[in-house]
């Protein structure tokens, strides 16, 4: 079977111990979830209305409860202002099961 290169990019990976996450962020939603990975980025509601960039910051404080790290180790990199984004989440601690399940594929698959 052909390797498969052409693969999109993958919505978490490792550098060094920051985990990068790729996020399309679904604002006022009923409530803080992580939802399933669609294409090269990881669904993630939030509970909190798209305003001065307060869904995103909902956002991180929710994901590091998820990923046991405080809310000051989670970088956004780029989308504090729209539903695209990407975070560098230091050292997580804890990885919620969508995303230990791809990491998990991306090893079998190197």
């Amino acid at each position: 079977m052909a390797h498969m290169t052409s693969q999109t990019t993958p919505f978490c990976s490792w550098e060094g111990k920051t985990l990068v996450l790729n996020i399309l962020g679904t604002p006022s939603a009923k409530k803080d979830a992580i939802g399933k990975a669609k294409g090269s980025q990881l669904n993630v509601s939030v509970t909190a209305a798209p305003v001065a960039g307060r869904a995103t910051d909902h956002m991180v404080r929710f994901l590091a409860k998820e990923f046991g790290v405080a809310p000051n180790d989670i970088d956004v990199v780029f989308g504090r202002f729209n539903v695209n984004k990407q975070l560098r989440i230091k050292s997580p601690k804890s990885l919620p099961s969508v995303i230990s399940k791809e990491l998990a594929l991306q090893k079998t698959d190197a």
